[in-house]
């Protein structure tokens, strides 16, 4: 693949165009007549704000909140730029929103908020929750993240997912599993280096320890360097990760490991470290929009390296957008009241399946005739258009066999069809 060559101008114009920004809104009923008006207003509106007032349940039935997804966000933690508050962070929230509906028919609002306390965040979020069928809380940094996510899904009764831990996850640990698979290595055996210990680092681990890793082959590091057991005053968050090995830097956690697992930010592996890992490394850099060491630094420095960015304009693209519209679409149409280890297990597996499979030609129209299953292809890209079906399907199945969703699917082949009718793949 090719590298996608884009000017700062260019993106900004893109950005500016008329209407500015990236959503807006349309109606999805007609409203071009007198009688369109009774209905869609007073007094037809009337009607059915009583069958719902009646049945609760009924909102999903006659308004929109079924398919929608609020993606909140109070600009802590944006990108790897750290806390640029929420205006800055808008840009990101809108992105988030325009791929919910792009790839898998999701409406979705974008909402900034000026609170940076747990409990100012979880009041807010709370207060215009019942507007919502899901919540996408993003970029609000940690430890307070984990409190914010961990309350609103126990107050509410529709699925939160904070995406940069769940979808982050998601997606890193489909991205190892093939990379494992290629490198011939596996998941209880590796030892796996992690560079940050925020969000995304914790969720990832935990989810690559429900997959099978060992939690005494995994060393984290934080900017403190790597996080032992004997630090003095040790963060509870950090503790299930601290070790007792020999190692106190990052360079030296990254000697001899098979995986290094990159959510912190940019420029931060030396290439001196790559040189020393196992055989057959695979180096993750997901900080954005930098990864923790550049794409050609390590393609010079070992020719054995299978290499993921969180950039769309390198091979390899781990980022969390080929998992969370599809978590939402599945966990949506089945009405679930959370989203579950399950579900997310579900998807690392329909992900990590699908790069496996035949390239559709419209994805080798976009990414490269040449492109197949092995280093440079370990995840499938995000035009795929099998992601909407594969995926969200997975995750309502889950969502149906662990005993959170509201509402059943019987026939799956007709839900896949009704997805790609919906979007119009």
């Amino acid at each position: 693949m090719s590298k996608i060559n884009v000017s700062k101008e260019e993106i900004l114009q893109y950005h500016a165009a008329f209407p500015a920004g990236k959503i807006g809104t349309c109606v999805t009923k007609p409203l071009s007549t007198p009688r369109d008006v009774v209905m869609a207003y007073t007094p037809g509106v009337g009607t059915v704000c009583e069958e719902i007032m009646a049945v609760s349940e009924q909102v999903y039935k006659y308004t929109g909140k079924s398919n929608l997804v609020g993606v909140i966000s109070n600009g802590t933690a944006v990108l790897g730029y750290g806390h640029i508050g929420p205006l800055a962070a808008k840009p990101v929230m809108e992105a988030k929103a325009m791929i919910l509906k792009r790839f898998a028919g999701v409406d979705a609002f974008d909402i900034e908020i000026d609170a940076t306390t747990p409990e100012d965040v979880i009041k807010v979020v709370k207060a215009i929750a019942p507007t919502f069928g899901a919540l996408n809380l993003e970029d609000i940094k940690a430890p307070e993240c984990f409190q914010i996510e961990q309350e609103l899904i126990a107050q509410l009764d529709i699925p939160v997912m904070h995406d940069d831990q769940h979808a982050t996850a998601i997606v890193a640990s489909a991205a190892l599993l093939n990379a494992l698979l290629i490198a011939n290595k596996d998941l209880a055996k590796v030892r796996i280096t992690f560079s940050g210990a925020g969000a995304g680092a914790i969720a990832t681990a935990k989810l690559l320890i429900a997959l099978g890793a060992n939690p005494s082959h995994i060393i984290m590091c934080d900017r403190k360097g790597v996080i032992r057991a004997d630090r003095a005053e040790l963060d509870p968050l950090k503790a299930p990760f601290a070790t007792d090995h020999s190692v106190h830097t990052l360079h030296d956690a990254v000697v001899d490991a098979d995986v290094f697992i990159g959510l912190s930010s940019g420029n931060v592996l030396m290439p001196e470290s790559v040189s020393k890992m196992a055989n057959n490394p695979i180096v993750f850099g997901l900080a954005n929009p930098f990864p923790e060491i550049a794409y050609q630094t390590v393609m010079d420095v070992r020719k054995d390296v299978i290499f993921a960015t969180g950039r769309g304009d390198y091979p390899n693209q781990a980022n969390n957008l080929i998992a969370f519209p599809y978590i939402f679409r599945g966990a949506l149409d089945v009405h679930a009241s959370t989203i579950n280890g399950a579900m997310q297990q579900a998807a690392v597996q329909a992900i990590q399946a699908l790069a496996q499979e035949d390239i559709p030609v419209l994805v080798r129209k976009y990414y490269g005739e040449t492109m197949s299953f092995g280093k440079e292809y370990i995840l499938p890209k995000p035009m795929d258009p099998r992601l909407l079906s594969t995926v969200s399907t997975a995750v309502a199945q889950a969502a149906i066999a662990s005993g959170v969703a509201k509402k059943s699917i019987s026939d799956w082949d007709a839900y896949r069809q009704e997805l790609v009718r919906r979007v119009g793949h």
